[in-house]
């Protein structure tokens, strides 16, 4: 009878822990969970929910929420889309804007993405310069001067330049940060949110928000 009784007990406990890990986010607060840009930006296209991650390849806490936000964008509904912005906090990192982009520019991203922060953060292979760049596109199937080509082109270039003035348009000091539609921005560093499942808890609870505030 014993023995029955610590079974039962340990799986009410199992019980409580997996409902404390899937309960509802707490309601979100400005200041408290997400902040207001105090200009909004312009997001594209229209009629959609816009969900913005901006990241940093070097960065272990993207990295970290890399295989989250790509289980997540799987079962994104039609009228939310997901665009990512690399940042680049210092002008040693533009290469790997460009990384990105050109990544981006061949069709690549969806199956390459998670790959990059495994290269830099699991295997520690430097992915900083163009040159060290190409070499292991190409141990992934990648042209070698596909990707050079893509890299050095002009729409890439724009891209991001693109990206640099969005992340001061933003306001990002940090990374990883979502912005949803142009006027919010969460991240782990907020009270309500302070890992990355709440960070994404708290993009769905914005995304409704804002969906909410469109009809």
């Amino acid at each position: 009878m014993r023995a029955w009784l610590i079974r039962l007990a340990a799986v009410a406990l199992l019980g409580f822990q997996f409902a404390a890990a899937h309960a509802a986010p707490p309601t979100l607060t400005e200041g408290r969970g997400y902040e207001r840009l105090a200009v909004p930006q312009p997001v594209s296209p229209q009629g959609k929910v816009v969900v913005t991650e901006f990241f940093w390849y070097n960065c272990p806490h993207c990295a970290a929420m890399e295989p989250l936000l790509e289980a997540w964008a799987k079962k994104l509904p039609s009228d939310v889309v997901l665009e990512r912005v690399p940042v680049a906090f210092g002008p040693q990192f533009v290469d790997q804007q460009k990384l990105y982009y050109a990544l981006k520019a061949l069709g690549k991203i969806p199956q390459m993405q998670g790959a990059v922060f495994r290269a830099i953060h699991q295997q520690h292979i430097t992915l900083m310069t163009p040159q060290q760049m190409a070499a292991w596109v190409q141990t992934q199937g990648v042209s070698k001067q596909a990707f050079l080509n893509a890299f050095n082109s002009f729409g890439v270039q724009m891209d991001a330049k693109r990206a640099t003035q969005m992340v001061s348009d933003y306001q990002i000091t940090g990374v990883p940060t979502l912005a949803v539609q142009g006027t919010y921005t969460l991240s782990a560093s907020m009270p309500q949110t302070p890992d990355n499942p709440q960070v994404l808890a708290g993009v769905d609870f914005m995304i409704a928000k804002v969906r909410a505030s469109m009809k």
